[in-house]
């Protein structure tokens, strides 16, 4: 699903990519931990001045423990369909906060619940469990152990930030108005998680009226991004079957004139170069952002092949603007009606539609005041326009409850550290975990006291 984005060292590279494995896994049922555990005995308090002030002072304490079980994570690392240990990890960090834990739901997923002592909304926060099929060298110090396989997403990462907030709320249990479902989504990688959690009647399971996520990014550590509606393009896998007389080598030609045919941007701009996202001119953070409105067609990741008498072309298409995607198949179907291929022309087809991240814009614009309300102007940045070759299941959640996912920076350029996801160099400076769980909590803890 991704590209590497290795010249990239801003909100570029996110959401889900490319692994592989399959779904599966037993599911154990639900259970209910002791509320009278050592992690939960303090700060009980009926009401919270500032929340913000409590929470950054219980992430700090817990925060070299969430950065030890990140680090436990980040050493046995599991696959899409794989994540037996990582479920059994999470479910015992829970179990032991005195929450209720749902197993029985899709592959290695589980919902931990957290009920507050008042009565409220139900919201959820969702957090992606799987690694990749990776053999970079990892250069920490708590190396993966498990050959071929690496957190190189940032996913170890999503879940400590998930546990850390799920500690400090069920610490403040008695003043909490309502409930917390802490999803944690298996085979991410493969976008099959989200999807299958919700086939498989999660939302029968719990009720949110809102849910909320995000993902780690090259971005700076401390900094938070978020835009209403869309956050990543459209993308669409285009299948063409041709018959046995389209020669091979007419491939290439013809997935350079989709190319220069089709292509739509702004100004001539190039929002395939990538590095471009962080021009102050036309980048993601300026209002005449060139990645609001394009059309770009891969010609770098094409394949072609032939099966059986047909040759089959695959290729990618990205698309912001939605009530054009409609358009995309006519339109490749004239240009190779242009270059005289019709007569081998078999069909043309999408064989990937995947759903993209659309952020809903009242609680978008909610969230931006809280935080930035709680911790300060500037703590939370909007962007404009639409990030390519990227893209996240988390889609799948917000097509049954309107949501809300952010982009978490985690590169310490300083120190040398860029959160460049999917890249062989990948590193997460740790802090990002403290930023996550004291700005997160602080918003879920007011949106369940808002009506």
């Amino acid at each position: 699903m991704k590209r590497f984005l290795a010249l990239v060292f801003a909100i570029v590279t996110l959401g889900s990519c490319a692994a592989i494995g399959s779904s599966t896994g037993s599911s154990t049922g639900s259970s209910t931990g002791s509320s009278t555990g050592s992690s939960t005995s303090s700060s009980t308090n009926s009401s919270l001045g500032k929340p913000e002030e409590t929470f950054t002072i219980e992430t700090d304490k817990i925060f070299d423990k969430l950065v030890q079980i990140r680090r436990k994570l980040h050493q046995y690392p599991e696959l899409a369909g794989n994540e037996k240990q990582t479920q059994e990890t999470i479910k015992q960090y829970l179990l032991e906060l005195g929450l209720e834990v749902k197993t029985d739901i899709y592959g290695y997923a589980l919902v931990g619940i957290l009920k507050g002592a008042k009565a409220g909304k139900n919201v959820a926060w969702r957090a992606d469990m799987d690694a990749l099929p990776q053999d970079f060298p990892d250069n920490v110090d708590f190396k993966s152990k498990t050959p071929g396989v690496r957190h190189g997403c940032g996913h170890d990462v999503h879940l400590a930030i998930a546990l850390g907030i799920a500690e400090v709320l069920a610490k403040q249990k008695q003043s909490l108005a309502g409930t917390v479902y802490f999803i944690f989504q298996p085979a991410e990688e493969t976008f099959v998680g989200a999807k299958g959690m919700v086939n498989n009647k999660l939302f029968s399971l719990i009720n949110p009226s809102e849910i909320y996520g995000l993902h780690i990014t090259p971005a700076s550590v401390g900094q938070i991004f978020v835009k209403a509606n869309e956050m990543y393009s459209y993308q669409k896998g285009v299948k063409i079957e041709f018959n046995n007389t389209m020669p091979k080598e007419a491939v290439k030609p013809l997935v350079t004139k989709f190319r220069t045919t089709l292509t739509r941007t702004t100004n001539n701009s190039k929002p395939w170069e990538v590095q471009r996202i962080l021009d102050p001119n036309e980048g993601l953070f300026n209002p005449n952002s060139i990645f609001k409105d394009y059309f770009i067609v891969d010609d770098v990741t094409f394949l072609s092949r032939s099966d059986g008498d047909k040759l089959v072309v695959y290729m990618d298409v990205y698309e912001t603007d939605k009530a054009k995607l409609s358009n995309i198949l006519p339109a490749m179907k004239k240009v190779i009606e242009s270059e005289g291929l019709a007569d081998k022309l078999v069909s043309i087809t999408f064989f990937k539609e995947n759903p993209t991240i659309d952020n809903d814009p009242i609680l978008t614009n909610n969230a931006m005041t809280i935080l930035n309300t709680s911790f300060g102007n500037g703590t939370v940045s909007g962007v404009y326009g639409q990030v390519p070759f990227s893209n996240d299941d988390f889609s799948y959640f917000q097509q049954k409850v309107p949501g809300v996912y952010f982009f978490l920076g985690g590169s310490n350029f300083g120190k040398g550290i860029i959160a460049n996801i999917h890249a062989p160099n990948f590193m997460v400076d740790e802090e990002s975990i403290r930023t996550g769980v004291k700005s997160f909590a602080t918003l879920l803890y007011k949106r369940l006291g808002e009506k």
